[in-house]
C-alpha cells in the first residue's frame, strides 16, 4: 500500500498523519495559540547565572525563561544533532569535541547581556525551553549551520560516490566557518538545486543578523514555518505517494510552496472534498483514541500497559489472554515479538521520548532474548527520532532513550484529572471512613458538646450508615456522644469535616 500525508485544517488547528502501508504511523497537531516554538530564533536577555548547574535562564518572551547550558553556549565545543526528525547523521560525521577544558558559564555570560538562541526543545510541563546559541536553519536538502565549521552527512546517504559529489559541491561553495548538514532528499538532486537551497539559507542567516541587530531584547527575530510547510519540508519526500488536505487555502499555499522547493511533487498533491471528515475516512480518529488509552491490546490477545510519569516511561508486556498452542518458552516469546512491533509503533505515534523502560515477559532462553533485542533494533530502524537501547536484563528489562523535541500527544491532547488531581486513582470510601473515625477520636477529646457532625460525600456516607456502622456506635459509647451523619453532594470523595452539633 501507499505511504501517505494525510492533513487535516480546522478553525485554529492543524493536523498531520504520515500513513505508512494504511497505518497512522506519525502524527503532528499545532493549534494557532499553541504554536510550537522549535527552531525559532530569538534574541533573548540572560536574567540569571547559575555556576552550580553551568547554565544561565534567558528571556526570550514566552510564559517561562529559557534554559541555556554552557555546552551549548561555548564557541570552541561544537556540537550540532540534528534535530529534523528524518535527519541522523553518522556519528563519524559529527563535529568532535575539543579536548582542552570549557570555559565556565559565568565566564561566558553575564546578567543583562543579550543573545541570539534557537530553541532547541518545546518546553514540557514546568520545565521552560531549552536553548542553544549554535542555530541551525533546515532547508528542504540542507540544514546550515553559520556558527559551526563543518559538514555533515546523513547516515541514511549510503552511497559512497554520492556522498563524496554532495561534499565537494558544498565544500566548494560554503562560507568561511560555517557549516551544512546534507539532508538524505539530496539524493539524485542536481547541482544547481541544492546550490540554490544553500543560497536561501545563506540569506535568511543573514536576514537573521540584521534584525536581531536592530531588535530589543526579548524579541522574535525568525520563525520556523507552521505545521503544515514544515511538514511538507521534513517529510514530503520521494517515498510519499500522496498528500492529502481537506483546506483549499492550504492546498494552495502547499502547492505553491512545492512549486518553488520540489516541482517534481506537484502532482501528487490532492484537495479532498469528501463529505466525511478526512481523518474519519482514514480511519485516523479512532487511531488517536486509541493512542490516549493506556492498555493497548494486541492481536494475540496479549497486551502492553503504558505509563508515563515526568521522568520516564514504562511499558509493560503481558500476555493477556493469550495461552498459546505448544509451551510456555513458545506463547511468551511469540508475546513479547509481537509487542516489540507495537511498542515501536506508539512510541512513534504518541511522540513518547526521554528515559524509556521496556519489561518484557521473563525469558528463560538466552536465544529467545537475543531475537526480542534483534527485533527491537530492526524495528526502531524505521523511528526517524534517535534512539538509544541496551541488552535485555536477566529480570527482562530494556532501557532505552529517545530524542523529545515536542510534547506527548497526551500532554498536547489532555490536561491531569481535576478530580484526582492527576494521580489516576482515589483513596476508596472504605478508606476515608477509617479516617473519619480518626479525626472523630482527634475531634472528641477537647470536645465539650454531647453532638458530633461528620459532612461526608454520599458514597462515604453510605458505608458509614452501613457496614461501618458498628464503628460509629463504639465511638458514641467511647466518648458519650451521638454521632450523625450528614451528605453533601458537592463534596469531593475525599472530603471530609467533623464539627460540634
Amino acid at each position: 500500500m501507499a505511504n501517505e500525508l494525510i492533513l487535516n485544517v480546522t478553525l485554529g488547528e492543524a493536523r498531520v498523519a504520515r500513513l505508512e502501508n494504511g497505518v497512522v504511523s506519525e502524527l503532528y497537531i499545532e493549534r494557532t495559540r499553541e504554536q510550537g516554538v522549535v527552531g525559532n530564533v530569538y534574541k533573548g536577555k540572560v536574567v540569571r547565572v547559575l555556576p552550580g548547574m553551568q547554565a544561565a535562564f534567558v528571556e526570550i518572551g514566552l510564559d517561562r525563561t529559557a534554559f541555556l547550558h554552557a555546552h551549548d553556549v561555548v564557541q570552541e565545543m561544537t556540537r550540532f544533532e540534528a534535530d529534523i526528525d528524518d535527519e541522523e547523521v553518522d556519528e563519524k560525521e559529527r563535529p568532535r569535541r575539543f579536548s582542552h577544558r570549557p570555559r565556565k558559564i559565568e565566564d561566558l555570560l553575564k546578567e543583562g547581556k543579550d543573545i541570539l538562541v534557537q530553541v532547541e526543545k518545546e518546553p514540557m510541563g514546568t520545565k521552560g525551553a531549552r536553548l542553544t546559541s549554535h542555530i541551525s536553519l533546515p532547508g528542504r536538502y540542507l540544514v546550515y549551520m553559520p556558527t559551526v565549521n563543518h559538514i555533515g552527512i546523513s547516515r541514511r546517504l549510503g552511497d559512497q560516490k554520492e556522498r563524496k559529489r554532495l561534499r565537494s559541491l558544498i565544500e566548494s561553495a560554503r562560507p568561511k566557518g560555517s557549516g551544512f548538514i546534507i539532508r538524505t532528499a539530496c539524493i539524485g538532486i542536481s547541482d544547481e538545486e541544492i546550490t540554490a537551497d544553500m543560497q536561501y539559507l545563506i540569506r535568511t542567516w543573514n536576514e537573521i543578523e540584521q534584525k536581531a541587530a536592530k531588535a530589543q531584547s526579548p524579541a522574535v527575530v525568525h520563525a520556523e514555518l507552521d505545521v503544515l510547510l514544515r511538514v511538507v519540508r521534513d517529510l514530503f519526500t520521494s517515498d510519499i505517494n500522496r498528500l492529502v488536505i481537506d483546506n483549499k487555502e492550504g492546498h494552495d499555499r502547499i502547492r505553491e510552496f512545492v512549486k518553488n522547493f520540489m516541482p517534481g511533487l506537484k502532482s501528487t498533491i490532492q484537495l479532498y472534498e469528501g463529505h466525511e471528515p478526512i481523518f474519519d475516512h482514514y480511519g485516523i480518529e479512532i487511531e488517536i483514541t486509541r493512542a490516549l488509552g493506556q492498555k493497548v491490546w494486541l492481536k494475540s490477545g496479549g497486551y502492553i500497559i503504558i505509563e508515563q510519569t515526568e521522568a520516564l516511561t514504562a511499558i509493560d508486556v503481558n500476555t493477556g489472554r493469550f495461552v498459546g498452542r505448544r509451551n510456555l518458552d513458545d506463547t511468551i516469546l511469540k508475546t513479547n515479538l509481537e509487542a516489540v512491533k507495537e511498542i515501536v509503533y506508539q512510541l512513534r505515534l504518541r511522540s513518547i521520548g526521554g528515559i524509556i523502560i521496556l519489561d518484557f515477559i521473563d525469558m528463560e532462553r538466552m536465544s529467545d532474548r537475543q531475537k526480542v533485542f534483534n527485533s527491537l533494533k530492526e524495528a526502531l530502524k524505521s523511528d526517524r527520532a534517535r534512539t538509544t537501547i541496551t541488552k535485555i536484563s536477566d529480570l527482562g528489562l530494556v532501557e532505552m532513550t529517545r530524542k523529545r523535541t515536542r510534547e506527548d500527544l497526551r500532554r498536547q491532547l489532555t490536561d491531569p484529572c481535576t478530580y484526582c488531581e492527576g494521580k489516576g486513582y482515589l483513596k476508596s470510601p472504605t478508606t476515608v471512613c477509617y479516617e473519619v473515625f480518626r479525626e472523630i477520636q482527634r475531634e472528641a477529646q477537647d470536645s465539650k458538646g454531647k453532638q458530633m457532625v461528620v459532612f461526608v460525600h454520599p458514597q462515604v456516607a453510605n458505608i458509614l450508615y452501613d457496614e461501618e456502622r458498628r464503628w460509629l456506635e463504639i465511638l458514641e459509647e467511647r466518648y458519650k456522644k451521638r454521632i450523625s451523619v450528614k451528605t453533601v453532594a458537592e463534596y469531593h470523595m475525599e472530603q471530609f469535616d467533623v464539627a460540634e452539633g
